[in-house]
């Protein structure tokens, strides 16, 4: 992306800065063609076969006293001549049209002896007209598939490319985008210029031209002024303004409302300008060297019942009278029905009111001060965040914070994503339309799983959106960790969106060429403290990681500071790992650290992250949201993800509840954790009867007593481990075998906590809680163990799944884990590891973003008993098919277990088994690994282990198989059965 301001030096934006008036645009193409008697369907083909006739027309213009001419090139880009299969033609039309333009100026530039009335030495402009085409990209052709498009974003762009190449080949002194009523046709146009301009090696400035449909000042495909000035704000842009649809009276309120958006203007009797609404101005409020200078050009009038515009040169000079003595326009000419001689009346009534003709000091510059063109490397700092859906977003003081509805996410909402699957998507804009509703700002929308063709899918469902205005009022986050998702859900979007989210974690060079292509796509961006060390949890790491971003995109990327949104990472607090306690207190201070060091750069996260521990306690994690959200603002947090429609607030809780909650969020206390999650499990036992264990044979004859098997299994699973040796040494005189009481009693309290935690009855802390208590439950038996094993002299007493039953003994299993390359989320895989190590396992990590060679290079150096792969975001699936088949390549055969937000039992069984040669078991939860991992290691259980999950993988996979697809409308109805009668 272009990082230099190019207009700046720029012949037509030197003489629109130092002008003493506005300049003047020239008239309509058509109506002076139709005046020659020419009934073209596309009057651009004129320029080769009566080019006469456009050079006489040019010079008509000229001689009334416009400054500016455009090209007869409206129409000239394949979409719009291919409908009259003159596409070949092209590149000629655009070049003979630059190239006629440019020489009817050639002879206005300077006064010929005894040269005729409108000749002048003053510099005259030639201007590439790039229209519309008559497709759009935001709207679907057909009323019965709302889904559907005429063309691509890419088309057209493609398109665009080669008429603006041919029209700089040509020598045209600026592009104008005009008569724009599909925004994304514009950004289409905005991004074929810079390709353009790349291809050619020159460089020339961009005027863009929005025509409104209706009196409420929208465009044809819904957008309001405002929202079509932040979809666009993103261009280098030399002008900004309306034309065509009204007559200069209609268009006025809506010039006024163009001007007091971009920047606000005082009128003769010193009354602001002021808009209907309080907004900044889209390009920077009071920073002239931020704004573009505005154009008008309206019709003669509005048509009369047979077409034709009536109203005469004089009355439409008198209507664009207010657009100059309130100084609302830099530009001012005419669009349709208008010809030479409403130009020469404009030129009159400009000249009449300038400085220059009239020294009254009451009369102003019909410019006002001149606005300097808009550069994206002049933003202003103080420029606020900005985005669009059909309405404008602008992050004020009075906004304060911004909503971002969660639920339409794949990931988070079980039910969006089968409602995705299913292709029930009315019912999943419903989803959407209720966060709107409930008062979601921005909507987030996620569609990353293994399962879904997730490109497609998110194109479809946004080009849905895009036909229910109730909903796409509102700006969209794209949210996906797939590159090639974000790219092309930004061709879909003719507003301002946020992309959720790019980061460091591949260096600068990927990150630095995603982020320009998001600019150049009109995104605002939010970047993950991740780099290539992986994520950081530390506060010093989050603001190390922030203040390199922000250099990098301010001062390489072009990107102005206010589309800057940093996410320093919201993570899990209270997990029962002390190193987690001060995840969500380092947010807050790097939060701070971000405002106060990083000028114009805001502050998002995901906050249902932090409470992700008490998942099944709805009130827990809604009180933690509100407090957590309480203080990350008062730190100056500007948005998150939240769910809208929540139903506590920091003011709602309890004193006693605040205090636990504070203290564990603000890392007050050493035992804030542990007094937070009994807490939690106060509250979840006060609505749900405490869970029934089971118990064996060795139970007391009094049933007072509970028998030693269930108190070991209560001890196991509230963490406790204050009765365990008493306890132990009972059990040890009533089993054969010291291991006995780890497969019984133990196991079977394992099992238990995963199934309460798969439940949502039991939280993370107390999974946790939980392994470390076997642990010193194995601890205690491990001279009994290693005694027995003595005695006997066998290797049977052990549970290695080598050695012995179940794993235990004195060597312990060992398990290799890693999550894998593309990838550095690592705190489910830690969590993991812990809860396996105290089960009596030996964990070699591997790390993050680790490549599939390295995994199975480490696997046939250590040998391990088993594999664990984590992955957190969609293209890690893929990754861990890829690592799977090296496994098998290599040889190797063990277990692997399967984790991670993104993976399913579904896809592992669809996708990642079918490739590997031993077993491949999708693990949900962190307390289900090492009970999984005893089951296929133990010599007795794992051929019934594999045998049952080959039975479980193929009946899913056939069910897969079976399920009927569906097919797009179109391709039903092209399939429909032809009856003959």
């Amino acid at each position: 992306m272009n990082t230099t301001p190019h207009t700046s030096s720029s012949p037509l934006a030197t003489a629109l800065a130092t002008a003493k008036r506005p300049l003047i645009l020239d008239g309509a193409m058509g109506t002076m063609v139709q005046s020659y008697g020419y009934r073209e369907a596309v009057s651009d083909l004129l320029c080769l076969s009566h080019p006469e006739v456009i050079l006489d027309i040019h010079r008509r213009y000229l001689a009334a006293g416009a400054d500016i001419i455009e090209t007869n090139t409206f129409n000239a880009q394949r979409i719009s001549l291919t409908d009259y299969h003159c596409e070949h033609l092209v590149r000629d039309i655009n070049l003979a049209a630059a190239r006629l333009a440019r020489q009817a100026v050639s002879s206005f530039v300077t006064v010929p002896s005894g040269s005729p009335e409108g000749f002048s030495s003053s510099p005259r402009f030639v201007v590439g007209s790039i229209g519309p085409t008559n497709k759009a990209l935001s709207m679907s052709p057909d009323v019965s598939d709302p889904a559907l498009r005429s063309l691509t974003f890419d088309d057209l762009a493609a398109a665009y490319t080669e008429q603006m190449t041919a029209l700089i080949e040509g020598g045209v002194d600026a592009f104008l985008i005009e008569t724009i009523f599909d925004t994304l046709n514009a950004k289409a146009a905005i991004y074929a210029s810079e390709e353009a301009m790349q291809a050619t090696g020159r460089r020339i400035p961009i005027m863009l031209s929005v025509t409104i449909s209706d009196a409420a000042g929208r465009t044809l495909s819904g957008q309001t002024l405002d929202a079509f000035l932040v979809s666009v704000s993103h261009a280098n842009l030399l002008s900004v303004g309306l034309n065509c649809s009204f007559g200069a009276e209609d268009m006025l309120p809506h010039l006024r409302r163009l001007r007091a958006a971009i920047s606000p203007v005082t009128s003769p009797n010193s009354t602001p300008v002021t808009s209907p609404v309080s907004t900044p101005g889209v390009f920077g409020g009071s920073a002239a060297e931020s704004r573009p200078f505005i154009s008008a050009y309206p019709n003669a009038g509005l048509p009369n019942q047979l077409g034709q515009y009536e109203e005469t040169p004089a009355l439409m000079a008198e209507h664009i009278r207010p657009f100059l003595t309130e100084g609302l326009v830099n530009i001012i000419g005419g669009c349709c029905g208008t010809t030479d001689e409403h130009i020469r009346a404009i030129k009159q009534t400009v000249e009449a009111l300038s400085p220059s003709a009239n020294n009254d000091s009451n009369v102003p510059s019909s410019s006002v001060k001149p606005s300097a063109p808009l550069s994206i490397l002049h933003f202003p700092l103080s420029i606020t965040l900005s985005l669009s859906g059909l309405e404008p977003l602008f992050l004020t003081p009075e906004v304060g914070f911004i909503n971002v509805g969660e639920r339409c996410n794949v990931a988070g909402s079980r039910k969006f994503l089968r409602l995705i699957k299913e292709k029930a998507y009315d019912e999943a804009l419903s989803i959407a339309r209720q966060q709107v509703e409930d008062g979601a700002m921005v909507l987030d929308i996620n569609l990353d799983d293994g399962l879904l063709d997730t490109r497609t899918e998110m194109c479809h469902f946004l080009n849905l959106l895009a036909a229910e205005p109730d909903i796409c009022r509102v700006p969209f986050m794209i949210d996906s960790s797939n590159w090639e998702v974000i790219r092309a859900a930004l061709r879909c979007i003719q507003g301002k969106a946020i992309v959720n989210s790019i980061s460091l974690k591949e260096g600068e060079e990927p990150f630095l060429s995603h982020a320009r292509e998001i600019r150049r796509l009109g995104a605002a961006v939010i970047v993950m403290a991740f780099d290539e060390e992986g994520q950081a949890t530390t506060y010093e790491r989050r603001i190390a990681i922030c203040q390199r971003a922000y250099r990098l995109l301010t001062e390489q990327a072009g990107f102005p500071p206010a589309d800057i949104i940093f996410d320093p990472n919201i993570l899990s607090i209270a997990t029962g790992m002390p190193e987690h306690d001060r995840y969500a207190l380092d947010f807050i201070r790097a939060t701070a650290w971000i405002k106060e060091n990083l000028p114009g750069a805001h502050v998002s996260g995901g906050v249902s992250n932090l409470s992700f521990s008490f998942r099944g306690n709805n009130y827990i994690r809604e009180a933690m949201h509100a407090v957590f959200l309480f203080h990350a603002r008062q730190a100056g947090m500007d948005m998150a993800i939240v769910n809208p429609a929540t139903r506590v607030t920091y003011a709602d809780l309890p004193a006693d509840q605040l205090s636990i909650i504070e203290d564990a969020i603000l890392a007050r206390r050493e035992d804030a954790a542990e007094r937070l999650t009994e807490l939690a499990e106060d509250i979840s036992t006060a609505e749900t009867p405490a869970p029934s264990v089971s118990s064996d044979s060795s139970v007391s004859s009094d049933s007072s007593v509970p028998s030693v098997s269930t108190r070991l299994i209560t001890a196991l699973r509230r963490g406790i481990t204050d009765t365990l040796e008493t306890d132990l040494a009972e059990a040890l005189t009533q089993y054969p075998r010291a291991v006995d009481i780890i497969e019984g009693p133990l196991m079977e309290g394992m099992n238990l906590v995963g199934q309460l935690f798969g439940e949502g009855k039991m939280f993370l802390p107390q999974v946790v809680k939980t392994a470390r208590t076997m642990k010193r439950a194995v601890e205690i038996l491990q001279p009994h163990i290693e005694a027995q094993k003595a005695a006997q002299d066998s290797g049977n007493s052990g549970i290695s799944g080598k050695s012995g039953k179940t794993g235990h003994s004195i060597k312990s299993p060992r398990v290799l884990v890693a999550t894998v390359k593309g990838d550095v989320h690592d705190i489910g895989k830690n969590i993991v590891s812990v809860v396996m190590a105290c089960n009596g396992y030996e964990i070699i990590d591997l790390g993050v973003m680790v490549p599939a060679e390295v995994i199975v290079q480490k696997a046939l150096e250590v040998k391990p008993d088993i594999i664990g792969l984590s992955g957190l975001i969609t293209p890690s699936l893929e990754e861990m098919v890829n690592t799977v088949r090296l496994l098998k390549e290599a040889g190797i055969h063990v277990p692997v277990l399967i984790g991670g937000a993104t993976t399913s039992r579904l896809h592992t069984a669809l996708k990642i088994a079918p490739v590997y040669g031993g077993p491949v078991i999708h693990v949900k939860d962190a307390s289900q690994n090492a009970p999984v991992a005893a089951q296929f290691l133990n010599p007795e259980t794992a051929t019934s282990a594999q045998a049952q999950l080959q039975e479980e993988q193929a009946a899913l996979r056939d069910e897969a198989a079976s399920s009927t697809p569906l097919v797009s409308f179109e391709e039903a109805r092209r399939q429909k059965p032809h009856i003959q009668h």
